[in-house]
């Protein structure tokens, strides 16, 4: 019995279990495929024989440009780009690490 006569609590016993997580890690996505970009500098002195090039191989001649600033700039945020890519991979392979079934060994050392 209890105080004043109410009936005593029952004991609570606290288990604890730990469960394996069953996240599944998906496939990386495909690899990106840059197709070729042909390349021309054109200067004064070449600019109207580029010109007569670009327009016997394609049938027009159209051009599009960039100054060295805005190259320069390119190459800035494709190396920025890269870097973000590889951030992200590194995060990806961080969850897929701590996700992957433990060895029983390993299991055992971390408790």
């Amino acid at each position: 019995m209890g105080c004043l006569g109410n009936q005593a609590e029952p004991i609570v016993a606290v288990k604890t279990e730990y469960v394996e997580q069953r996240i599944p890690i998906q496939e990386p996505p495909k690899g990106v495929q840059f197709p070729p970009v042909e390349w021309f500098i054109i200067t004064p002195e070449n600019m109207e024989a580029k010109i007569a090039e670009i327009e016997a191989s394609t049938g027009s001649g159209v051009l599009f440009a960039i100054t060295p600033k805005g190259y320069e700039n390119l190459a800035i945020g494709i190396g920025d780009l890269r870097r973000y890519i590889k951030d992200e991979q590194a995060i990806v392979g961080y969850y897929e690490e701590a996700l992957a079934p433990k060895e029983p060994e390993e299991a055992e050392k971390e408790e």
